[in-house]
């Protein structure tokens, strides 16, 4: 016996069919019965089937976590919150009730094969078939052969037109005492599910796997075979769609208070007759949005390795001079590019940390000049299919871990992990002394320009190591001051005792007081004429910053040595200098100001104020992640609006909680994969939303996340843009006219091109 989700029983008959329609109402009802025996499911009090047993069970339990996950509301989210992404959510609930369609029709197979009897999935017939005369069981019967063998003709018809036909028919024919009986109602699950799968299926041969099912099911209805990596994409999204409503009480902390919606197994006829307009709907939407944004290509020299503030050629060519690296520094253009950086061709998915530390595929930077160039050094290798990284450098070419102890043996006090955590790497090559500081707890921003080495920081951060493009030339570093517990450069060959020690008075903003430079290099250790005069000057400009010398180490591994300073916690030596060479600082010179500043040759002041930031060295790791700054004041208000120490506590407390229960679990983003992030505000950007989403898409890998929170319009414009680019939509919600978004960048490239001509040499 098949069991259909609803019977309709209109009661308002005429009395002469009074008889045969209690004959028929008995015979409903006992299917009913034995329908609800057999699912064993529930029927809530607003009209909804409820979750069976089995499979759906688990999916339900499964739902449940989630919606604990986005804490403050529970249970399902009223109509209203769904606002601006009710054309998403309709495409995955359309699969969703498919997938779950098919996995019932495998179930009422079984139990028919009990009965010993076998139904195929069917579809409605014309409007003749459909139309049961309820006095006449032999021509219900009868209907019932037709309905098959019309519907086996039709069935590749599609079954939107049908479904609306029996929408259109209940409203129009309830005055007449028509009755849509179970078998009516099986035949247009049945027409739903084959149309989702648009292909003929023996009910023996149903597969009896859910995952094979959804995947069949998904690969049919798109019209090809697509991977099982994408196949799995859609199945996660399904289950991702997620609302969210916004606390009074935390409106300035930005908080969104997240729920999962939860529905259940089956849906009435007219919610699925509904659920395929909005589906239609969805569709061409997405066919508007695809249309609404044009990309090209972006035709460049430097190709896929294109930066557009580095690779601006024209204006490079317009320098007045390059003495001072000027061509190394960025000169973005006057329009920020709109077009799309082409793959390396034979683009591969990264290869995971930490794997990813000793090995990369070639094709994703396909470089050897490095190669060929450091190899004997241990710095980087080609190997077949891979670089490899035996863990080389230039002054550690027996492997960066000896080196790292050998700093910490040289002076304990710099203690990896605990006092010394943030790091820059000046002149860092592939990165290697910051990838293996990791195994000490110690985060390394690795620096080193874009130049003739070809793509070192691009090799840095394809194994998994956070690395920036950047220069030692006129400008000042992108970082506040007082920011960095140790500066290291190993052999970084900058010129830091030229022009008054310019350089090395930069590394002296950003490095905290009481902090350390370790100098690793030929003057330090090497006695020919050139090195012995680099190694006076350095001495000389290092005494008069008031820099002190601890100590000289000798690595008997690798065969250098390294010298350690570290600045001064106080003013004092400052103002006993007998010469001011090289100069304080103006005071109105701010010496966190950083982007696009130019380098002076000047000394800033340490702070000595208590509440100072910098006057005092922070709080060992880890304690240091949650301890309140001591420099914030209570006199000062917070991002937030809360007195600033308060605002900084509930800021913490509240990334803490989302990081932990929705964006580690709930947003369709499979972590483990995840090595290098970005965080950033995009609100203090504020150029054309096409030219940042193009700058994502550059920057972003294939197969890697965006995540967006920010207000329902810019929600939905993003979204739209995504969906224009081919990206995956893993996750929305908006409530209250807040949002958030998830959404995975695929490989997909245009085919038209666009010339940048500033980039073209």
């Amino acid at each position: 016996m098949a069991s259909g989700r609803y019977t309709r029983i209109d009661a308002r008959g005429k009395s002469s069919n009074y008889c045969s329609t209690i004959v028929v109402v008995v015979i409903v009802a006992a299917c009913l019965v034995g329908a609800w025996i057999t699912m064993s499911s529930s029927v809530d009090p607003t009209g909804y089937v409820g979750m069976s047993v089995g499979k759906d069970a688990k999916q339900h339990i499964a739902s449940e976590k989630s919606s604990r996950e986005f804490e403050d509301n529970s249970g399902d989210l009223p109509e209203d919150s769904l606002k601006g992404n009710i054309e998403q959510a309709s495409e995955r609930d359309e699969s969703d009730s498919k997938s779950q369609e098919n996995e019932n029709v495998v179930q009422e197979s079984e139990n028919s094969g009990e009965s010993g009897q076998q139904e195929k999935p069917e579809k409605s017939g014309s409007d003749e078939d459909e139309r049961v005369d309820a006095n006449k069981e032999k021509e219900v019967e009868s209907a019932k052969d037709e309905d098959v063998k019309n519907a086996e003709e039709d069935s590749n018809t599609g079954g939107d037109e049908t479904t609306e036909k029996i929408k259109q028919e209940s409203e129009e024919n309830n005055d007449d005492s028509k009755i849509k009986t179970d078998e009516a109602e099986e035949k247009s699950e049945s027409e739903e599910s084959s149309e989702g799968a648009k292909e003929k299926t023996d009910d023996s041969k149903l597969k009896t796997d859910e995952a094979e099912e959804k995947s069949g099911s998904e690969e049919s209805s798109e019209g090809a075979n697509e991977k099982i990596e994408e196949v799995k994409d859609e199945t996660d999204s399904q289950s991702q769609e997620q609302v969210s409503t916004e606390s009074e009480s935390k409106d300035k902390a930005e908080l969104l208070d997240e729920t999962s919606t939860q529905t259940g197994a089956w849906s009435t006829q007219k919610a699925e007759s509904e659920k395929q307009k909005v589906s239609e709907k969805s569709s061409d939407s997405s066919s508007e949005d695809q249309k609404a944004y044009k990309w090209k290509l972006c035709n460049v020299t430097a190709g896929p390795d294109y930066i557009p503030c580095l690779d601006n050629i024209q204006a490079i060519k317009r320098l007045p001079s390059t003495g001072h690296y000027e061509h190394r520094e960025r000169h973005c253009p006057e329009e920020a590019p709109t077009c799309l950086v082409p793959l390396p061709e034979g683009y591969k998915t990264s290869v995971r940390w930490p794997k990813s530390r000793e090995k990369i595929w070639f094709a994703n930077v396909p470089h050897l000049k490095l190669a060929e160039v450091k190899g004997h050094q241990n710095w980087v290798q080609a190997s077949g299919e891979y670089i490899t990284f035996p863990g080389g450098g230039t002054q550690f070419v027996h492997g960066a871990t000896r080196y790292i102890d050998f700093i910490e043996k040289t002076l304990p006090d710099i203690a990896w992990g605990r006092r010394s955590r943030v790091v820059l790497d000046v002149g860092c090559g592939v990165a290697s002394f910051g990838g293996f500081l990791f195994d000490k707890d110690v985060l390394t921003l690795s620096l080193a320009p874009k130049d003739e080495h070809e793509a070192q920081v691009q090799f840095a951060l394809e194994r998994g190591i956070p690395a920036i493009s950047a220069v030692m030339g006129t400008k000042r570093l992108p970082f506040p001051s007082n920011a960095f517990d140790i500066v290291h450069c190993a052999r970084c060959r900058v010129p830091w005792h030229a022009e008054g020690g310019k350089l090395l008075l930069e590394l002296n903003r950003v490095l905290r007081p009481g902090s350390y430079f370790v100098w690793s290099a030929t003057p330090v250790y090497r006695k020919d004429d050139e090195n012995v005069a680099i190694w006076k000057a350095m001495s000389k400009l290092t005494k008069s910053m008031c820099w002190e010398l601890l100590k000289i180490g000798k690595d008997t591994v690798n065969g250098v040595s390294a010298a350690i300073y570290r600045k001064p916690m106080s003013n004092d030596c400052y103002e006993n200098r007998m010469k001011s060479e090289p100069p304080l600082c103006q005071e109105s010179d701010n010496p966190n100001a950083a982007w696009d500043i130019p380098m002076e040759a000047c000394l800033h002041k340490v702070p000595t104020d208590p509440s100072e930031r910098g006057s005092q060295l922070p709080a060992k790791w880890p304690s240091r992640l949650d301890k309140t700054p001591y420099w914030l004041k209570e006199t000062e208000a917070g991002v937030y609006g809360k007195a600033a120490p308060k605002d900084f506590i509930a800021d913490n407390k509240h990334w803490k909680r989302v990081v932990a229960d929705s964006y580690m679990d709930g947003i369709g983003i499979d972590w483990s994969s995840v090595r290098n992030v970005m965080d950033m505000r995009a609100i203090y950007g504020g150029c054309n939303l096409k030219a940042v989403m193009a700058e994502v898409d550059r920057i972003l890998r294939p197969e890697g996340s965006l995540i967006v929170r920010d207000n329902a319009e810019t929600i939905a414009e993003v979204e739209s843009m995504a969906k224009s680019l081919h990206w995956k939509i893993k996750f929305t919600f908006s409530k209250d006219n807040e949002g958030l978004l998830s959404v995975r960048k695929t490989r997909w490239r245009p085919s038209e091109v666009e010339t940048i001509r500033s980039a073209i040499a």
